[in-house]
This record gives structure tokens, sequence and C-alpha cells, in this order.
């Protein structure tokens, strides 16, 4: 296997956290970035950094790319609910003897005059609706739409990123396929335009989405919010300049004899 230039890491991405950490190490040569995304967007943006979709076959099959690749640092930057690949990263991390550093936002926290909802998964988030009919909002992606089936009464509109298709079927249901950043005006016209009785969302955090969450406080919105996944318990950090400076930190004496180490930042 070539030798590669630079320290050889791995990015677990797809959030804006992924995309700002790559902006600012494009061009230094003391890495050589590799980035992984989920393949759920048909279209993701492009990336400056040698990039791979789809999933690596568990965290066994991720021990082995590790290996294989003489990766010495892995950043998992994926979306607070993607706790299948943040279990799998730390597993293969812990097998393979790779640091790993987790990106984890704050969650957002209601404030005064906020009528949340609190609820464990979208199956809660359904019967937390209510019986009454009511106009429902989801910005929750498309993976979980089908859980709404099961409180057909409402009317729905849903803002996707990639098309629907046939995940659901609902009597009421209108879709929206729409890509953010949205502005404050934005979320606030978009939830009076649709009339929106109640909003339902993940609880995502960070700036790139809380418009959302804004809005509907600006117009009295209820919001039913799904809370975090638990994640496993690995080195955390809030924002991109604590992993650059995670980076920084030389290598452990084990690790950096199997790897090809480049210069500290």
């Amino acid at each position: 296997m070539e030798a590669r230039q630079g320290l050889p890491v791995l990015i677990l991405g797809g959030t804006s956290e992924a995309s700002a950490l790559l902006r600012m190490l494009t061009g230094n040569m003391m890495f050589a970035l590799t980035l992984s995304l989920a393949g759920r967007t048909s279209k993701p943006a492009v990336s400056s950094v040698p990039t791979r979709i789809g999933g690596f076959g568990g965290a066994e099959g991720l021990t082995a790319w590790l290996i294989e690749h003489r990766i010495a640092r892995v950043i998992d930057a994926t979306h607070p609910f993607a706790a299948r690949i943040s279990r799998n990263a730390a597993t293969a991390c812990a097998q393979s003897g790779v640091p790993l550093l987790a990106i984890r936002r704050p969650a957002w926290q209601p404030i005064g005059g906020d009528d949340w909802t609190e609820v464990a998964d979208m199956e809660e988030a359904a019967a937390a609706l209510g019986p009454v009919p009511r106009r429902v909002v989801l910005t929750i992606g498309r993976q979980e739409l089908a859980a709404f089936a099961r409180a057909p009464q409402h009317d729905y509109l849903a803002r996707t990123i990639e098309p629907v298709g046939d995940i659901v079927s609902l009597p009421r249901w209108t879709e929206v396929s729409a890509r953010g950043p949205f502005t404050l005006d934005d979320e606030i016209a978009f939830l009076r335009d649709a009339k929106a009785d109640v909003l339902v969302t993940k609880n995502s955090g960070g700036a790139a989405t809380s418009a959302k969450i804004s809005a509907a406080r600006a117009l009295g919105i209820p919001v039913v919010i799904v809370k975090r996944p638990e994640m496993p318990n690995v080195p955390s950090v809030a924002d991109v300049k604590e992993a650059l400076r995670w980076l920084a930190e030389p290598l452990p004496s084990s690790h950096a004899q199997q790897t090809n180490p480049g210069p500290n930042l």
C-alpha cells in the first residue's frame, strides 16, 4: 500500500460541523482526510477531499477499514440522531486502537413561554398529537414518516430534502422538498403559510436548523420534540474549534508507530 502524505484522518460527516471542519482543513498538507457519508442524500454537497458513500458493514467492517487504511484518528461529526454509526465508530476505534473524538453540538433547550412536548421517539410523537385533527408540520427527515400513519386524522405537511416517495401513505398529506439553511424569516413564513397548529421535529441542536424553533416560539406554535438517542461514552467536544485542537495533539506513542505521522498543527 502506498504511503499517504499527512496523517490519515477519517471524518464521519453529513453535518454542518463536518463541512466546517473540512473548510478549515482544506489545503492543509498535515492531514490526509477521508470523508464518509451515509448515502441517504442522493446529491450531497461536493467535497474537496476523497469521499466514500455508504456503510462500512457494521463495526467489524469499519474496524477492518481503519486498519487497512492505517487511519490515525477518527472524528465522528455525524447527526445527533445517527446513533448506529456512532456506536459502530466507538466499537471499531476501541478494537483497532484508533483515537476517536465526537463532535456533539448542544441540544436545544426550552425557554420561558415555549410550549414543548418532549417524546422519546416518533411513535410517541404521533401519539402526542392527540385525537383532535390538527395541521401538523413535520421536519424530521423522511426515514421515520411512516410512524404518523397511526394518526391519520391530522393534516400533515412534511418538509424533506429528498422526495418522500412511497415511504408513507396518509389521507391528508403534502410534502415540500427544500434544502436549508433557512433564516428566521423563512421559517416564520413557512409555518404561517402552512397554517401550522403544531411543529414536530428532532432535537438536533446547533445553530444550522434552529430557526424553526425560534419561528415556532415567535408564532406561539406548540412543538413536539423528539429527544436524542443515547450515544456511546467517548471523548467529545461541542464545536469544530475544539476538534481542531484535538487534531493538533500528539498521537499516543503506541498508535504513532502504526501510522504515517504528520507534523503538528
